[in-house]
This record gives C-alpha cells, structure tokens and sequence, in this order.
C-alpha cells in the first residue's frame, strides 16, 4: 500500500524558514507529479506547488511563488518544500499529494495524501 509520510512542519517567527519532506513508499514513476497543498482552519485545501517526477519541472502558485521551493531526491522518493520569508498567511496544514494522471493544481485530482504537518507562523 504506497503512503506519503509528511516531516518538518512547526512554528516559526515572520520572516523565518522552515523546510518541509515527504517520504513516498510505493513506487514513483517519471509521469507522476506530487505537489503541496495547504489548508488553513475554516478554509478550502490550496494548491501550493507541484513537481514533474520525471524531468523535475516545477509549478508554483502565485502566494508562493519566490518564496517557496519546490523539489524532489528520486532515489529516497522524497519530496521537500523549502519555505522561506514565511508570513502568517502561510499559517496552515500542509499536505503532499500524489497525481498519478499528470500536472494539476486541483486537490480532486491527487489520489494519494499524506497525513499533513502543521506549519504555525507567529511571532
């Protein structure tokens, strides 16, 4: 049974970074795409940014964007997120996702989740 495994959530001060992994069990194929995702209490799962497995293509939204990084170690299948600049609005779960069908940034189309890490940004 292939799971994602989230690490790395906490809490930070504004301005800090934090960096988040996610270890995939079960395989990963070049077609595959993982992504973020994030939910904030009360609001609906946001797509933060996603990953071509293969080719290593990255996809960011525009909260995230120059911010945030996105990447992948293929031979550990596992998949990071560096977050830097944090702000409160970044406050939220986080989740990776696993997309067996190609590049999207809907949460509907990822079939695999992990359990989520918190991230809480508070001075």
């Amino acid at each position: 049974q292939a799971q994602l495994v989230e690490s790395g959530g906490g809490t930070v001060q504004p301005g800090g970074s934090l960096r988040l992994s996610c270890v995939a069990s079960g395989r990963i194929y070049s077609s595959h795409v993982m992504g973020w995702f994030r939910q904030a209490p009360g609001q609906e799962r946001e797509y933060v940014a996603a990953i071509r497995w293969g080719v290593g293509n990255t996809y960011y939204s525009n909260a995230v964007k120059g911010r945030f990084t996105i990447s992948r170690e293929k031979a550990s299948q596992t998949l990071h997120l560096q977050m830097n600049d944090l702000n409160s609005d970044d406050t939220a779960v986080y989740y990776c996702a696993l997309n067996r069908d190609g590049l999207s940034n809907t949460a509907r189309d990822y079939d695999l989740w992990g359990q989520g890490t918190q991230v809480t940004v508070s001075s």
